[in-house]
């Protein structure tokens, strides 16, 4: 165009480079082919048109929330001659409505974290990994501890569900595995701990939890129940942590362990690689936390009972067994997430496996057939509707024992041999090795032999000590005479 000011057509086009032709055209119309062009038009008609404004349009501004999958099947409903197809048709024209009249919508506010200011605490289920303990599935939660600064974490196998003493036990093992405390620690609403508790019991939980935070100089703080995003450093970082527990379980090549400490092993293990991985971050924010105190607080519960006849007490609606020498005394029970703990006095007495009441309010039993095989063998028949009997066998040998013996003897007789069987065990120290005889024998389709059995696990004559006894001479008591009759010895 700067060319035709001063030249003809033919002049100007061939000095800018193109034809003639081309320079005529443009001559004829100045525009660019891109605006030249006429704007697609619909193809076919609106499928939607006779519905849009009259029926959709209401549903939308009446009940925002309603799936575009149910204005569909509403639509379709009232009128059975529109086809399937308008479906992707529908939805994409609600979408496009509500990006322009839709309601305002939650905004994320992407936060910037300062070293050694928040830890963040939540529970997660682990069901779908499918993990098993000697065989039984393990239906537990992990106790997940996070720094969002630097990427620290720390998991803590919790078998019962989200509780204080849970998050307390977890809580502290993360903060002495890190060497330092938070400014602040965040968790969520704990609703399950708090979930029928009355508001006195709602009170005591926040004032323990408000202590515990206290002892270590944090500020506690929860998110508002029902927001998950509000602790979103550490929801999101569940998913992760669980997909790096599958991939090593796949790389491991079983979900089966010995054990809950092998299982507890493993995860420690999985999470150090991740620590390891960011170690400078993690050293950075060292630098920033608090100080721990000389020692940790309380991490549990306590609670009084008192043994019953049964030779054992109900706490939290399970039955635990105890040695019946402790009938009629109070003892003092401190309250675990795995185990309890049993003092008499001041003097801890034993351990025990922390139980779970069953779904439908049943009572759980936590036995040791050890505790009452005594009083047992004096009244064997009790065994036949013994109310936790299921959970008197230490070992699946000795129910299958029990069934076999009922099958095939009077009932009298199989409660004796199965009590005997126990207490065999129990005095020979030999449960697993007898266990194992049982299996063979059932199936070889024989039934225990006792006799057999006893004479197998009686005491090995050469492993006894040998003694010699030396009697003394007869002359010395004549000298023990003289001595009591007051002469010289």
């Amino acid at each position: 165009m700067t060319f035709r000011r001063t030249e003809p057509v033919p002049i100007a086009a061939a000095r800018a480079g193109f034809s003639t032709a081309t320079a005529y055209r443009i001559e004829g119309n100045p525009r660019l082919p891109s605006q030249r062009s006429v704007p697609r038009g619909r193809r076919r008609p609106d499928p939607l048109a006779a519905i849009w404004e009259s029926e959709v349009v209401p549903l939308l501004q009446s009940a925002p929330g309603l799936r575009p999958i149910a204005i569909f099947e509403e639509m379709r409903r009232r009128h059975p001659e529109l086809g399937g197809g308008i479906r992707r048709t529908l939805e994409r024209r609600i979408r496009a409505w509500r990006a322009l009249h839709g309601p305002e919508q939650e905004v994320i506010f992407r936060q910037v974290h300062q070293p050694g200011h928040l830890g963040l605490s939540d529970f997660t289920d682990m069901r779908d990994l499918a993990v098993t303990i000697a065989g039984e599935a393990l239906e537990h939660r992990l106790y997940h501890f996070r720094l969002p600064y630097s990427g620290f974490e720390h998991a803590h196998v919790v078998l019962g569900g989200e509780s204080y003493v849970a998050l307390a036990e977890g809580l502290q093992n993360a903060l002495w595995a890190l060497g330092g405390a938070p400014m602040e620690h965040r968790s969520d609403s704990l609703s399950a701990a708090f979930r029928n508790l009355d508001h006195d019991a709602q009170g005591d939980l926040t004032r323990r939890y408000d202590a515990l935070c206290a002892h270590y100089g944090m500020q506690p703080s929860r998110n508002n129940p029902g927001i998950a995003h509000e602790n979103g450093a550490i929801e999101s970082a569940h998913g992760h942590l669980k997909a790096t527990m599958a991939d090593a379980l796949l790389l491991r090549g079983s979900r089966d362990f010995p054990d809950v400490a092998a299982y507890r092993a493993f995860i420690d293990e999985v999470i150090g690689r991740h620590n390891a991985r960011i170690s400078p971050r993690i050293a950075l924010e060292r630098e920033a936390l608090q100080i721990l105190p000389a020692r940790r607080t309380t991490d549990h519960e306590e609670a009084l009972v008192t043994v019953t006849s049964s030779s054992g007490f109900t706490l939290r609606k399970v039955f635990y067994s105890v040695p019946s020498r402790l009938i009629g005394h109070r003892l003092r029970v401190r309250l675990f997430d795995d185990r309890l703990e049993v003092f008499l006095g001041g003097t801890q007495q034993f351990t025990l496996p922390r139980g779970r009441s069953h779904s439908g309010g049943r009572h759980g039993h936590v036995v040791d057939y050890r505790h009452v095989i005594h009083a047992l063998r004096r009244k064997p028949m009790a065994l036949l509707g013994l109310v936790y009997r299921d959970r008197l066998f230490p070992r699946a040998a000795y129910a299958r024992a029990f069934g076999a013996l009922r099958a095939a003897l009077p009932d009298r007789m199989a409660c004796r041999i199965t009590v005997e069987l126990l207490a065999l065990a129990h005095e020979r120290a030999c449960e697993a090795e007898l266990a194992t005889l049982i299996e063979t024998e059932l199936d070889a389709g024989r039934l225990p032999d006792m006799a057999t059995l006893l004479t197998r696990f009686a005491p090995d004559a050469a492993a006894l000590p040998a003694i010699t006894i030396r009697h003394p001479a007869l002359s010395a008591y004549e000298g023990l005479a003289v001595i009591a009759s007051g002469g010289a010895a």
